[in-house]
């Protein structure tokens, strides 16, 4: 069988990328306004389910666009999310990118409260006091604590994009941020990951 390469010139590659998945996508009915947001998950992750499994509360890309814009920093529970979302662009509207899993401060308090780091790592964030994103992409108890400190009124996020994987309450851990009143971006089911975390932050930027 003879293979056959697309030429495509190196600045171009992208642009390409999402004709593709523009034609690939067909018809399906996106949600006005998320359109960029769910392309650039399947880009990531070349998985066209995100087209059908990532939610969004109403007014939700415009009130991350007017937090991002207005300086709200944006908290991660992984340094993989944090290195990926573009803190240039970021920082030209004042906001800057937070992970505290490596903290000495948090280890001591996830073990001397039998939590993990993911879960004290919110409550970090929490008593920053400053208007704050929250991109969850690997551990379910982020989202799970988080419920918590909103239900307790310790935090008020203006975003939660909450897209762990795996397998372990990550299913209802979603489905617990789709309860609150609060905007939130969400890939139901078991999909997701880190990288799926920035590049939602990332898109919202580029737009």
């Amino acid at each position: 069988m003879k293979i056959r390469l697309e030429q495509v010139a190196p600045k171009e590659i992208e642009a390409r990328s999402f004709e593709i998945i523009t034609q690939e996508l067909g018809d399906a009915a996106l949600v006005p306004g998320t359109e960029a947001i769910v392309k650039r998950c399947i880009h990531t992750s070349a998985d066209f389910d995100y087209a059908e499994n990532l939610c969004f509360s109403e007014g939700a890309v415009e009130e991350a666009l007017a937090a991002l814009r207005g300086g709200a920093s944006i908290v991660t529970d992984t340094q993989m999310a944090r290195a990926g979302i573009n803190k240039k662009i970021l920082g030209g509207y004042g906001g800057q990118v937070h992970c505290f899993m490596s903290d000495e401060d948090v280890a001591v308090a996830a073990k001397e409260k039998g939590c993990t780091r993911a879960a004290a790592s919110m409550e970090k964030a929490a008593a920053m006091g400053e208007d704050l994103i929250f991109a969850i992409g690997n551990a379910p108890t982020a989202l799970v604590r988080l419920y918590e400190l909103i239900k307790e009124g310790k935090l008020h996020p203006r975003l939660i994009i909450g897209v762990p994987v795996g397998f372990v309450n990550v299913v209802a851990s979603k489905e617990l941020i789709m309860e609150l009143d609060v905007p939130y971006i969400v890939a139901r089911g078991r999909k997701g990951g880190s990288n799926i975390a920035a590049c939602i932050c990332n898109a919202l930027l580029y737009m």
